[in-house]
């Protein structure tokens, strides 16, 4: 199988080449729905952040509080580094058995956000990344999440920059113009995407 990551910024339109990608026959995995997933009450990954981060994460409920654990995380690198580490390695096993669990010859595309981060962009064949400029991000997350201009500033700083994840990557999506725009480039990527895994 051809091992396909797409990676970009917060706030930078992944998702929504993802679904384009999906349109077209892709099989997508997304690492944050996963990420979601594996912290889901009553599950053995939430037992482990809120035994390292305590129970001012959790909601009422038995859920995450997710809003709580985000001011500790991205504003606390250690802190960050420690939700990774129980996170990452539970999220790519289930990755994994979704991947293998693929029809042969299915263009399969995982979303991974933090792909330069980790260092997972060596284990894949192909790696696309969306890119916007920076103010873009800052801008887009500050009205998506209700963020002030610095907390917005401060979760795009926790990330690779816009130059790392272009270096590693193959294919480049810009995503600072109209849907449109994407839509195109999205086209124009998909038969080189489908061209690869039938060479495999």
């Amino acid at each position: 199988m051809v091992r396909i990551a797409l990676t970009g910024g917060i706030a930078s339109g992944k998702s929504f080449v993802a679904d384009e990608l999906a349109k077209r026959g892709a099989r997508i995995i997304d690492a944050d729905l996963l990420a979601r997933e594996v912290v889901e009450p009553g599950t053995p990954g939430l037992a482990s952040v809120a035994e390292r981060f305590g129970d001012s994460i959790l909601r009422p409920d038995g859920s995450l509080d997710r809003a709580a654990l985000g001011e500790i995380i991205f504003n606390d690198p250690r802190a960050r580094a420690d939700l990774n580490a129980i996170i990452h390695p539970l999220v790519r096993e289930r990755a994994r058995e979704l991947e293998e669990g693929a029809e042969p010859g299915t263009v399969v595309v995982q979303v991974i956000p933090l792909l330069v981060e980790t260092g997972l962009h060596e284990t894949f064949d192909r790696v696309i990344a969306v890119d916007v400029p920076t103010q873009t991000q800052v801008n887009r997350l500050s009205h998506r999440n209700d963020l002030s201009t610095d907390q917005a500033r401060a979760r795009v700083r926790s990330q690779a920059s816009r130059e790392q994840r272009v270096q590693v990557a193959d294919w480049v999506i810009d995503n600072s113009g109209d849907q449109a725009s994407t839509v195109r480039q999205v086209d124009d990527l998909w038969p080189r995407l489908v061209a690869v895994v039938a060479e495999r």
